[in-house]
């Protein structure tokens, strides 16, 4: 998921890069929404992880 989050973080700087605004804040907009899933997805396993020892 964070290679997903990355890619379109990449795609959302080269079309800013051209002058492609709208897609650009549409790529940037799913980029952060992905990463912020990658970041929860992160956490809850790191809390199950620590109460399974």
């Amino acid at each position: 998921m964070l290679r997903y989050a990355a890619i379109f973080l990449v795609i959302a700087l080269i079309a800013a890069l051209f002058g492609f605004g709208g897609i650009a804040a549409g790529a940037a907009e799913i980029a952060k929404i992905l990463f912020f899933i990658f970041l929860v997805i992160f956490v809850i396993t790191l809390v199950v992880g620590l109460f399974r020892r």
